[in-house]
């Protein structure tokens, strides 16, 4: 342990070196983690705004739906099955993937 801590001691310019790494190890984490997860919402949110009737949906509970209404900006009318309607705050409603999975088909 003492020849490491000499080693570093000689080493003088450590001290930068610690400073470029950090920015470095950021960076990466913004590129690979922060800034994938930022477009994605910005992907939600534009789907949420741009919200119709007959979209299909799938809301934070799992439950699938078509949208039949929207009330006013926070709240839509989905229908899960026929004459079976829920009420559900358009911030828990994310688009169908099987949806798109299967129009790619």
């Amino acid at each position: 342990m003492n020849s490491l801590t000499i080693l570093l001691q000689a080493a003088g310019g450590g001290g930068m070196q610690m400073i470029i790494m950090m920015v470095v190890i950021f960076a990466i984490m913004y590129f690979f983690m922060i800034r994938p997860q930022q477009k994605k919402q910005k992907e939600i949110n534009q789907f949420r705004n741009t919200l119709e009737v007959g979209s299909n949906v799938v809301t934070a509970g799992g439950i699938y739906g078509t949208v039949r209404s929207i009330e006013n900006d926070n709240t839509i009318i989905v229908e899960i099955a026929r004459d079976v309607r829920i009420k559900v705050d358009k911030a828990s409603v994310f688009p169908d993937a099987t949806a798109t999975h299967d129009n790619a088909k």
